[in-house]
């Protein structure tokens, strides 16, 4: 006879930080495949194209380097550096490590909004095999390092800066990822979706692996990618 295990309060468990994502990560992103890698990229840049659709970033620009992990910079108002009042720590911690946290939730500085900002960014954190973020503001550059999830390094100012922005590099976990490989075209293709989606906003990708890159500006928005995808068709 199989003796029963005990099922009492002890047994229930609560995966602290990020934890839970790293353990079910397709809950989060759909899959572990090609597809939820690509998702990662999708998560940062959306967060880049809120700041563009609130009227704060003219360009946007995705890199992908040779040690396979990727850069996503912008240059909007940069995730807030100042220490949070209720939880002590920097905005930009808090945004990168606690799931639910951001600035969309009562639509007061966003109106609308294309990422999850906070879930995102968080859930692209667990994901990482280490993940850097640099925030330009108030003339000083910031800096911050994680490691699977984990704070590696305190937010720390690292020189001055002009202008302001977000510069968020990460490597996708191998031992999460079936593939950590990303797909130019994969990446182009939705790039250039979001420059015609927002009009005038200028979207740049390198691939340093392959050297090649793309510019994607479009000043007609919706109405230029209809004729875009009508470019192999002749009108009636």
């Amino acid at each position: 006879m199989v003796e029963e295990a005990a099922y009492d309060a002890g047994q229930i468990q609560v995966l602290e930080g990020l934890q839970a994502i790293r353990k079910r990560p397709a809950m989060y992103i759909g899959s572990i495949d090609a597809r939820g890698l690509h998702h990662l990229i999708h998560e940062v840049v959306d967060n880049s194209i809120d700041e563009a659709m609130a009227g704060f970033c003219k360009e946007i620009q995705v890199t992908l380097n040779a040690d396979g992990s990727v850069t996503v910079a912008d240059d909007g108002r940069g995730i807030p550096v100042d220490i949070h009042p209720k939880y002590g720590v920097p905005g930009v911690e808090l945004v990168l490590s606690r799931m639910h946290s951001g600035g969309k939730f009562e639509r007061k500085m966003y109106q609308v909004s294309g990422g999850l900002h906070g879930v995102g960014l968080s859930v692209v954190n667990g994901l990482s095999e280490w993940l850097e973020v640099r925030v330009k503001r108030d003339g000083q550059e910031h800096r911050m390092r994680f490691e699977r999830g984990q704070k590696a390094s305190d937010l720390e100012v690292v020189g001055r800066a002009e202008g302001t922005g977000t510069i968020i590099t990460f490597l996708p976990d191998a031992q999460v990822f079936e593939t950590i490989e990303f797909d130019y075209d994969t990446l182009a293709t939705r790039l250039r979706e979001l420059a015609f989606l927002n009009a005038g906003l200028r979207i740049i990708i390198v691939d340093k692996v392959r050297g090649r890159g793309d510019v994607f500006q479009y000043q007609g928005g919706i109405a230029e990618y209809v004729k875009w995808i009508n470019r192999a068709k002749n009108p009636l």
